[in-house]
């Protein structure tokens, strides 16, 4: 079984046991914490797929920590005018352990 979710204007394709990396959201280490922007959930059943998203169905995660990703440079250059610009970013990500994935069905049952 596996869910198509939507965060931080991503979206990933995750399964239950799979470690993933978001944008940063804002919840405390260790903490577990319900994403309910399902696009789509495969399983047993079949596919079920969400206009825009699949009601009632959620993926429960853990917060695994918080960190930056590597450094990213970018550099401006204009030649024969002596312009040069040099920055650097450090995106902020979040690591989560999925546990478990759950339909509008499942969760009626």
């Amino acid at each position: 079984m596996y869910a198509v979710i939507d965060t931080g204007g991503k979206q990933y394709k995750v399964e239950i046991g799979q470690r993933i990396e978001v944008e940063q959201l804002p919840a405390a280490e260790g903490e577990t914490i319900e994403l309910d922007r399902v696009l789509m959930v495969v399983g047993d059943e079949g596919t079920i797929v969400g206009q825009p998203h699949v009601a009632g169905a959620k993926v429960v995660a853990q917060v695994m920590g918080h960190f930056k990703d590597d450094k990213v440079i970018v550099f401006k250059y204009k030649n024969k005018t002596r312009y040069r610009r040099k920055l650097g970013h450090r995106q902020p990500l979040t690591r989560l352990a999925i546990l478990g994935i759950t339909t509008a069905a499942e969760s009626a049952d």
